[in-house]
């Protein structure tokens, strides 16, 4: 059950910060440390917790701009110690766990491992947030929130983890593959800002997202997912997330409807096509819309890298409208610190 009497000045008496016990002073004087002398990652966690322990009752953040401009937003910190208490219950997180936390500290999933920590009583070891976050732990944790660029890289350590989420962007078809080969218990994640992180997980194998407790679910006209959690939000949080309800508490995420592509009338979600494609494509790679004089939109696949040739072979897997009319290649696509390819900017680069 959650303890609904804890509130954003605890910090459990079993919370560890790189294996030192702390509280709330000690974090305070760890925080001015860390923003005077410690390194560039080290700097956000001293201002987060500089943050998080004045005398306000909610945090500014700013929300991750991969659909759009960056906005700034208030969240309260009690609601954030809901989603950490909810997180807890739903992962089995006991006091003493021990975590590795290597996300950057300046997004609401870095912040919220720290609150995690403090709430639920963990052992946090805080590292420099990388694509190889694993590469020298020789030691075991129970628990790690990782993006899926990390779990890429990371994939002979990953076993070193009993219990994984990512989160931060989409797992791609040949990399969940590849993650059902190992032993660890590994989830994807569902959420945003909005929603203090995470509101629903994923198993790996399965096909559907299942909701925390207390978070309600239902359909605009749109098909995209509106959110009630009462815990964490007093409004219900739209969502540009084209879905499939499976029952009132598991969905199956289709994509989102701001790159939906109209072409000729037809209605192509980019994110059902690239799945299909998935393991065909040697590299990154999205689909998307370009202006088109006669069908309103014409599809384009875009891919990072050099020039290659592409056989009409590999598109054998698509329906008649799903098949790309034009492929451009892009040497770098933009995307935001999760590793999401930000997919208005990169066009940019070729449609400028």
């Amino acid at each position: 059950m959650i303890d609904t009497e804890i509130t954003y000045h605890n910090v459990h008496n079993k919370f560890k910060l790189n294996g030192f016990h702390l509280n709330r002073e000690e974090l305070c004087m760890f925080a001015y440390s860390f923003i005077k002398e410690g390194e560039d990652f080290e700097k956000p966690v001293g201002d987060f917790l500089l943050d998080w322990f004045d005398e306000k009752s909610y945090i500014e953040m700013n929300t991750s701009g991969s659909t759009g401009k960056p906005k700034l937003i208030k969240v309260d910190k009690q609601a954030m110690v809901r989603s950490a208490l909810a997180t807890g219950d739903f992962f089995d997180l006991k006091p003493g766990d021990k975590v590795l936390h290597c996300l950057p500290a300046n997004y609401v999933a870095g912040k919220m491992m720290l609150i995690r920590g403090f709430i639920l009583g963990l052992e946090i070891d805080f590292v420099a947030p990388s694509s190889h976050p694993l590469a020298k732990i020789d030691y075991d944790y129970d628990f790690a929130a990782l993006v899926p660029m990390q779990a890429q890289y990371s994939l002979d350590q990953l076993k070193h983890v009993r219990k994984i989420i990512i989160g931060g962007a989409k797992i791609t078809k040949p990399l969940e593959d590849k993650l059902l080969k190992i032993k660890s218990e590994i989830y994807e994640t569902y959420g945003m800002t909005e929603t203090i992180t995470h509101i629903a997980a994923r198993k790996m194998g399965e096909e559907s997202f299942t909701v925390f407790p207390n978070v309600m679910l239902s359909l605009d006209d749109k098909n995209c997912l509106l959110i009630k959690a009462p815990s964490v939000s007093p409004d219900i949080i739209e969502t540009n997330d084209i879905v499939e309800m499976v029952s009132e508490n598991q969905f199956i995420w289709l994509g989102r409807y701001d790159n939906v592509v109209n072409s000729g009338g037809i209605k192509l979600i980019p994110e059902q096509i690239e799945e299909k494609l998935a393991t065909r494509i040697p590299r990154r790679y999205f689909v998307a819309g370009k202006p088109d004089p006669v069908l309103g939109e014409r599809l384009v696949l875009i891919v990072e890298g050099e020039p290659m040739t592409i056989e009409d072979a590999v598109f054998e897997v698509l329906d008649k409208y799903e098949k790309p009319k034009e492929i451009h290649f892009v040497k770098h696509f933009e995307e935001t610190p999760t590793g999401k390819i930000v997919r208005k900017e990169t066009l940019g680069k070729f449609m400028s």
